[in-house]
Order: structure tokens, then sequence, then C-alpha cells
């Protein structure tokens, strides 16, 4: 992870340094999501619109799944699904669980009012075939904060929580006002509040962005799936989980948070033995095995 930080912050870090280079970034074009081709060789893909949008269903090819999930990729709100994104979620297939991929529109262009309804309706399929009790919805980044402000909703919808929530390094807080964030920024490789800020203002297109559904820290645990979270100590999103934790456990929510000394932003996707390990660990709890191979120190 010493590695990959030090990689990171020259290559990464620039992009989103100050505001006018976030608006840049919000306003750059948008790439493709479709699924890449070596993932088609490897499983069972098909895309599908619910309501105007893509979503992709990725499934084992040699087998019927018997679990099934949702998958939020991360990116800020303004940035396509990445090969790392599509690396898990072929393991999750791997494992035999079916995955389905919702292309979220990004801003400017959509905010979290067109999100909302589109993410809820893939949920509500996903368990009208599956069964809730079998069915994870998990997230990384700002889809980790879509993860969990689906949660808060699905009462409001008439529809069960999900088996369990399993979040990598969630964006908890559009505002960014933990007076924790600037000692992490600090050690923070890749990610900036000055870039972040431009992305979280598109996203909730004059809206205020403590509202739940845009910053989902706020509001209450109670009746909530099971949590798994996932951060690193060089991790922008550090304070708020471990806030989110803090709450959990004050109003009796199930919260399990896994901290990993020295690992980068969403750091179960990053390609080194530490993320090769969380990764294992997540493709575990998804497909309903016992087994958690050891990583970072589940306690803290």
């Amino acid at each position: 992870m010493r590695v990959v930080a030090a990689v990171v912050r020259l290559a990464y870090k620039p992009r989103m340094a100050t505001a006018e280079r976030g608006r840049a970034r919000v306003e750059q074009p948008k790439g493709p999501s479709a699924p890449p081709a070596g993932l088609r060789k490897r499983h069972t893909v098909s895309t599908r619109r619910v309501g105007g949008s893509d979503c992709h269903t990725v499934a084992p090819r040699d087998r019927r799944a018997t679990r099934a999930a949702v998958y939020l990729h991360g990116g800020a709100y303004i940035s396509e699904i990445s090969p790392q994104h599509w690396s898990l979620v072929s393991k999750l297939a791997d494992a035999g669980v079916r995955v389905e991929v919702p292309s979220y529109g990004l801003a400017p262009r959509y905010t979290y009012r067109d999100a909302y309804p589109f993410v809820t309706a893939v949920y509500r399929d996903l368990v009208a075939e599956f069964g809730a009790a079998e069915v994870t919805v998990a997230g990384d980044s700002a889809g980790g904060g879509l993860a969990l402000g689906l949660a808060r909703t699905l009462a409001g919808a008439g529809l069960p929580q999900p088996r369990r929530l399993v979040l990598i390094a969630p964006w908890l807080d559009l505002t960014m006002g933990n007076p924790g964030i600037p000692a992490v920024e600090a050690r923070d490789p890749w990610l900036s509040r000055a870039g972040l800020h431009a992305a979280a203002a598109a996203w909730a297109g004059g809206d205020d962005p403590t509202d739940p559904r845009l910053s989902p820290l706020n509001g209450p645990l109670v009746g909530l799936a099971p949590m798994d979270v996932y951060v690193g100590t060089r991790d922008i999103c550090l304070p708020d989980s471990l806030l989110l934790r803090d709450r959990a456990a004050a109003e009796g929510a199930e919260l399990r948070l896994v901290v990993c000394e020295g690992a980068v932003h969403v750091y179960p996707l990053v390609p080194a033995p530490e993320g090769r390990a969380a990764a294992r660990e997540i493709v575990a709890t998804v497909a309903g095995r016992t087994e958690r191979p050891t990583g970072a120190d589940p306690a803290r």
C-alpha cells in the first residue's frame, strides 16, 4: 500500500486538487459503461433498460446463482464504472453470485433525483426474483453512499431490507464537514475536498446536500440491514466511516468496520495484498460462505 500510495499521489491527486480542476472534471465527457469483452467471455452478461437507463446483469456461466447483489460503482457521481469495479463484479460471479450493475446517470446531466427511482426499481426486481434474504447491496465511494441512502429509502418504497450492506470507503457526507477530515486529507494520496465539492454540488442539483439521500450519514440507522464497512487510514472517507460506526453503536444498529492501516481509498479494489485479502472477504460474505480470510483488524 505504501507503493500504491506513492503512485496514486503522482498520477491522480492533481486531477481533483483544486475547485477549478474539480469543475473541469465534472464537465468532462463521460466514457462508456458497457461490460468489457473479457467479462462477457467469462460470464453470462446481459443488458436491459430499466426506466430509461441501462442495467447490466453479470451471472455465473456454469451454474445457477442462489445469491444476488446490486453493485453501485463509485466515481464521485461524475465518472463512469472502471475496470477495477468490473474485476470485483467478476469475482462475485465466480463465487456464484448474480450481480446487477445499474449504470446510473452521472452529474452534471443527472442528479440523485434520477438515480434513486432507477436503483430502487433494479432492487425491487431482484428481490422479487431471489427474495431479500438472498440479496446484498454493495457499493464503493460514491456508490457506497448511494447504497446506504437506498437502504434508508426502502421502507418508504414498501420494500424489505437486503440481507446485508457492503460499503467500501463510502462517501457518507457530501459537505465533508467532519473536523477530522483535514488531518486525513493530508495523508490521502488521491482525493481532495476542493475538487469533491464541485462533484457534490453537481450531484445535489441545487438541493440541500445534508439531505440523507445525498449524505446518508445523516438520519437514523435503526432498522437497516447489517453493514460491513471497509476503509483505509489514507482515505478521506475514514473520519465519517468512524462516525458511522459510533452512531450505529449508539443506535443499536449492526455494523462491522474494517480499517486497513496505510490503505488508500477503496483499497479492496486495489490489486495489492491488502486489497486482494479484503476482496476475498467481501466475496465470501456476499456469496454466503462462512470463511473469513485474515486481513485488517475488524474491531477498529
